[in-house]
């Protein structure tokens, strides 16, 4: 076991195998919170394997025990609690918390669930593992986005509230973090979306019909790329991208290189529009056609050297652009719909006051020794150490080993931090790069 190993051999697969189900009315109790705790500790631990590219056997356990539908629907859950029962929780006359540690937890629960998949669904085979419960990760990654895009188009912004913070009350507070997470769970969302792309040619009928027919995906990523809300403009007219957990200022000598985001709304878009299977279902209105041939003022030379592939996507708009698309075959679907929210909210409809009040007064109003108990619980599952661990390190120049900022635009693989280190080690590394960008095409 390494130092930085979060788990003992053996226990992430007890961990595993533990997770479950709960009903909104369990949220924040005794056992969901252990099972939080658990879920935490197989959220590092995976980030930790594929950091350290030690294989992945968090997401091989995931797989093997059939738990990937368990996560969604948790995920689920917890976003209807979030939507449904929180703001009730607020409202109560009798709700005056001295602490809202517990209910910060539950908020936060959501955010752990979707890294966890993200994490993960990087491998085909999860994607497989989720079976009926993709159309259910797909609805809701489609929630996230939408809210995504009205939001930057409208201009508002969580990251503006951060100062008002310290001046609010704790559940003012507690309300504008949980804001700001949904900023974030809305990101990792769209990086979840993009691997189910991925998997576009081994889709059920169903579930490719809801991308392209019902959601019309291809269009809602155009509307991402126009306001790129992962994007803003900081003080004196500085390019700002949120990265990490936090907004950053991009020098202006990287402010041409494709970010991660953006980067996941590409290949997304690539995925489906370029695929046959997806090509063949997809009905190109003229709504449709409008949309997607907004997207030629993006791919400038700059954006196609860093990712090949896009000459393929400019190929297939010069075609649109000049043809009449023909409505896809109609074929006979026996179509499958999303269940897990339809039940949740089936279930506990004109309950949500009642569920409230029964975790006000069971979870939501702890004793002091049960919040230093829960404190000091957390204090052992986030070890410094593996945070330390978790947390990315700067990259170094592959020519002198100086701290480095800027990364060969063909492979996206070294750094190097200044263009004459560059230029000095293409002897060397011009033999890798070129094969690395030809593999990356070929995926």
């Amino acid at each position: 076991m390494s130092d930085l190993d979060l788990l003992l051999p053996g226990e992430a697969d007890v961990l595993v195998q533990g997770l479950r189900s709960f009903p909104l009315r369990e949220m924040g109790s005794g056992g969901w919170n252990q099972q939080h705790e658990n879920l935490e500790k197989l959220n590092m631990q995976a980030i930790l394997d594929a950091t350290a590219s030690q294989g992945e056997p968090i997401q091989e356990l995931l797989v093997t025990h059939g738990k990937i539908p368990i996560l969604i629907e948790d995920l689920i859950t917890v976003e209807m609690w979030k939507q449904k029962v929180f703001p009730v929780l607020c409202k109560l006359e009798d709700f005056k918390p001295q602490n809202t540690f517990p209910i910060y937890m539950v908020v936060h629960h959501e955010a752990s669930i979707i890294n966890l998949l993200e994490t993960v669904f990087f491998h085909k085979e999860v994607c497989d593992s989720a079976e009926d419960s993709v159309l259910d990760l797909l609805d809701y990654c489609h929630r996230k986005l939408t809210l995504l895009v009205a939001r930057s188009s409208h201009g508002s912004s969580p990251e503006e509230k951060e100062e008002e913070s310290q001046y609010s009350n704790p559940m003012k507070e507690l309300q504008q973090q949980a804001e700001q997470m949904e900023f974030e769970i809305a990101l990792k969302a769209l990086s979840v979306l993009r691997y189910i792309t991925d998997c576009v040619d081994s889709l059920s009928l169903s579930t490719l019909s809801r991308m392209l027919s019902t959601h019309n995906l291809p269009c809602l990523l155009v509307e991402l790329l126009e306001h790129s809300p992962w994007s803003r403009q900081g003080e004196g007219g500085t390019l700002q991208q949120f990265e990490e957990g936090r907004w950053k200022t991009v020098p202006p000598s990287e402010q041409q290189k494709l970010s991660k985001l953006d980067g996941q709304v590409w290949i997304a878009l690539y995925n489906l529009l370029l695929s046959p299977e997806a090509r063949a279902r997809y009905h190109l209105t003229s709504f449709a056609k409008g949309q997607l041939l907004k997207l030629r003022a993006f791919l400038t030379d700059t954006l196609v050297d860093q990712l090949p592939n896009l000459t393929d996507l400019q190929a297939f708009l010069a075609h649109l652009a000049l043809t009449e698309a023909q409505p896809p075959k109609k074929d006979l679907v026996l179509e499958q719909i999303p269940e897990i929210w339809e039940r949740l909210e089936r279930e506990n409809k004109g309950k949500w006051r009642a569920i409230a009040k029964h975790q006000l007064r069971t979870v939501f109003s702890p004793s002091e020794q049960e919040l230093r108990l829960q404190a000091r619980r957390w204090a052992e599952t986030y070890r410094l150490d593996v945070l330390q661990a978790v947390a990315p390190e700067r990259p170094h120049c592959a020519c002198c080993g100086a701290e480095a900022s800027k990364r060969c635009s063909r492979c996206q693989n070294e750094w190097y931090c200044r263009r004459e280190c560059q230029v000095k080690d293409w002897e060397k590394h011009g033999k890798v790069c070129a094969p690395a960008t030809k593999s990356d095409k070929a995926k």
